[in-house]
């Protein structure tokens, strides 16, 4: 398993916890209404850091949704609509709690969107 921490480090006097999730390994997520700026960190397990990124900022238009794609001990960011190869893929709340993106649709204009996620546990 794999340990994000997503923090906003802009509040507070250190940053504040945007989301921490457990997942498989995987290179990229997505994360749902992420701050403008945005510092991550993964780890193996809870242990050491195997990638992470400083200050992850917006670019462009805002867009309810970011996808975190990881390269090597690197991350970058991109803000951008779903589109249908991103059906499937893993995308975090704010929080920290994951789901599997199952359905996408946003008006060309951006004004509305309509999705579906799909959550498991297993205890």
């Amino acid at each position: 398993m794999e340990t994000w921490e997503l923090w906003f480090p802009a509040a507070a006097a250190n940053g504040l916890l945007f989301a921490r999730s457990r997942i498989e390994p995987c290179d990229s997520v997505w994360v749902h209404s992420p701050p403008e700026l945005l510092s991550v960190v993964v780890r193996d397990g809870e242990e050491g850091i195997i990638s992470h990124a400083g200050e992850l900022r917006r670019e462009g238009p805002r867009f309810p949704m970011a996808r975190l794609q990881r390269a090597e001990m690197s991350i970058q960011r991109e803000d951008r609509w779903p589109v249908a190869d991103d059906i499937g893929a893993l995308v975090i709340l704010p929080g920290g709690e994951v789901g599997e993106l199952k359905r996408w649709w946003n008006a060309g204009d951006g004004s509305e969107w309509r999705w579906q996620l799909e959550f498991y546990n297993h205890v």
